[in-house]
């Protein structure tokens, strides 16, 4: 029997789709949704949210589109893609806002019931989109009338119609799972565990619109192909699907349990750190105290009270509050005790940009404290590596009693990607000896290999001390002798410095030595590896290193620096790890920066690549770049490291 066009399969790498529309549309929903289902098909993920800052950005507007992208497919998925091979467009908005993005001959499916007058007034369209001839040679595009088809879906549900329409996200979630090729099992278990028992009618209204929005594909007379999409190669093992915000609420419990102490965490709600203090709050059972204090002030006093007390001390927060929670770092750094700040970065400055990605803060982490007051700090680079990361920070603040701040960025906190569930035998022995009971104890006296004093905790006979914000000598007494100052000041940065001595040995991607390195931190991960990955593929001399721990740096990042020609450093702000590179050791660099909000595509990193290795002059940053020059000259030099 002869196959229909609409039965044919087309077998790619990789997909990238991306679902837009209204901030009430239910858009996070069905990029979760879609990103499970291909999680459980076999697949490799990677996402990247994107929604606005508005709570509830006027419905039809450009402000209050919302979007979700990703990448899903075999092996090497490391970033989201950098452009969509599909686009659901809900509205004429959403179809705006991320037309430019869709590849040329990309599938495009429009919701065409929402392309009124009104709607595409609110779009800045002169005239309907639709009937633009243009738009059809460049796009494979599939309209369907899917808020009518919603309701004749519903047409015997009992729900209002207002909630019924409402459901039809879900309508066009089923018919991308027909178009590729997925399940709809795992989403139909989700609606029937979140909604059938407080809300019936509408755990049944979404299965019946998800089945809808399937079976529409299957009998459309629409002639086009279908997509099987190759699985990854992984290791046996159990595998989920991770966000950077979860990963970081398990790695803090794992930690706890690891050095078995308490956790007790302690925020103050911002953008995108709220979530960790919602995922802690919600493992009471695992012995998790969680404290929503009033001010990030309050929330870091609270979390390092707690580490005095015994228990590891966490908060989290943005750069703001950063900005708010120095005094208590350095009330940390002083009484040296164990204590982990998560800075979930976020465009800035201010307020900035709430709901869009930065590496802003790094400058502001190093050296946004009084006096000279070195706090170890350590970078996640994907939702996965914050797992790791988490448990790195608290390693290092327990080992060293000292502050450590762990950054992350919104692209890595609200991103997804397979994560390998480590077995319980592969975790680390993160305990510390406090002083015991009957031994003489002395406040200050160090370890002699770290450095660290070690800890009393409150309440044990004879081992009361003093402790605050004022310098002490080693005895903790009141000290303001000069020399004392200046030792215990050296003693504190030595200790610090110290930590290097711990790290594993760096890892080169590529060859270990040649033309181009290419180092880089955070969320800048897979967008590196991916360009760096292709070049090689190509026979380009490139490679890359990507660091997790930035105070201190690596002993061996000095060495493997002065085997490049080059050095490329990309990063998401005007250039804050080159200027600490450049300055630690003086060696010229190449800076690569973006500040929009959004994330390196592989693309960009792959041109700068090419144009280093090639000797031509720097491209265009893309629209809106007037001034070359300025986007790629580091904003914190000093005039003696100023590029010529």
């Amino acid at each position: 029997m002869p196959t229909s066009p609409s039965d044919q399969f087309k077998e790619v790498k990789a997909v990238v789709v991306r679902f837009a529309g209204d901030s009430g549309d239910g858009i996070q929903t069905i990029g979760e949704q879609f990103t499970d289902t291909s999680a459980i098909a076999g697949n490799d993920i990677s996402t990247f949210p994107d929604f606005p800052a508005e709570i509830r950005a006027p419905a039809g507007s450009l402000a209050g589109v919302s979007g979700f992208q990703l990448q899903f497919g075999g092996d090497g998925v490391l970033t989201p893609g950098d452009a969509p091979d599909a686009l659901v467009a809900m509205n004429p908005a959403a179809l705006k806002t991320n037309l430019d993005a869709l590849v040329p001959g990309g599938l495009l499916v429009l919701n065409t019931d929402a392309f009124s007058a009104s709607n595409i007034e609110k779009a800045g369209y002169a005239s309907n989109p639709l009937d633009n001839p243009e738009l059809a040679r460049k796009y494979d595009i599939i309209r369907i009338d899917i808020t009518e088809l919603t309701r004749k879906a519903l047409a015997d549900s009992p729900l209002s119609p207002y909630s019924k329409v409402r459901c039809k996200n879900f309508f066009a979630l089923g018919f991308m799972y027909w178009v590729y090729s997925r399940s709809m099992e795992a989403t139909l278990r989700h609606i029937e565990d979140k909604f059938s028992k407080k809300t019936p009618d509408l755990a049944e209204a979404c299965k019946i619109v998800l089945k809808a929005g399937y079976h529409f594909g299957e009998t459309t007379e629409i002639s086009r192909n279908r997509y099987m999409v190759a699985k990854a190669t992984v290791e046996p093992g159990r595998y989920r699907k991770i966000a950077g915000n979860q990963a970081l609420v398990i790695g803090l419990i794992v930690a706890a349990h690891a050095a078995q102490r308490q956790l007790v965490y302690s925020g103050y709600p911002i953008t995108p750190a709220s979530s960790i203090l919602e995922g802690l709050a919600a493992h009471k059972n695992y012995g998790v105290k969680t404290i929503q204090a009033e001010d990030e002030i309050a929330a870091i006093g609270v979390a390092l009270g707690a580490s005095f007390a015994g228990a590891l001390g966490v908060t989290a927060t943005s750069g703001p509050g950063i900005c708010l929670k120095s005094e208590f770092m350095n009330l940390g750094l002083i009484t040296e005790l164990p204590l982990v700040i998560c800075d979930i970065q976020r465009g800035g400055p201010s307020t900035g940009l709430p709901t869009k990605t930065e590496q802003g803060d790094l400058l502001q982490c190093m050296y946004g404290r009084n006096s000279d007051s070195p706090i170890p700090i350590v970078a996640a680079s994907s939702p996965a590596d914050c797992f790791d990361t988490a448990i790195e920070a608290a390693r290092i603040a327990l080992t060293y009693r000292t502050p450590v701040i762990l950054m992350s960025d919104l692209y890595v906190a609200n991103g997804s990607e397979p994560w390998k569930v480590p077995s319980a035998a592969s975790l680390p022995d993160l305990r510390v000896e406090d002083a015991k009971a009957g031994e003489p104890y002395v406040t200050y006296k160090r370890d002699s290999e770290t450095l660290a004093r070690r800890q009393a905790i409150p309440g044990v006979p004879g081992h009361e001390h003093r402790i605050g914000g004022l310098e002490k000598d080693e005895k903790g007494s009141v000290s303001y002798d000069p020399e004392n100052h200046e030792r215990m000041t050296r003693l504190r940065v030595a200790k610090v410095a110290g930590i290097a001595k711990s790290y594993p040995k760096l890892q080169v991607n590529g060859a270990s030595s040649g033309d181009l390195l290419v180092l880089g931190w955070g969320g800048t991960y897979g967008a590196i590896t991916s360009a760096v990955n292709h070049l090689i593929e190509e026979g380009y001399k490139a490679a890359s290193v990507h660091l997790r721990h930035l105070n201190p740096l690596p002993l061996d990042l000095g060495d493997i620096l002065k085997r490049y020609r080059q050095v490329l450093v990309p990063e998401l702000n005007l250039g804050q790890l080159n200027t600490l590179i450049r300055a630690t050791y003086l060696i010229e660099t190449v800076p690569l920066n973006k500040v929009r909000g959004q994330p390196f595509t592989v693309r960009e990193i792959r041109d700068e690549i090419l144009r280093i290795l090639q000797g031509s002059a720097p491209a265009s940053r893309g629209k809106g770049s007037s001034d070359t020059d300025m986007l790629n000259t580091p904003r914190f030099l000093p005039p003696s490291l100023s590029p010529l």
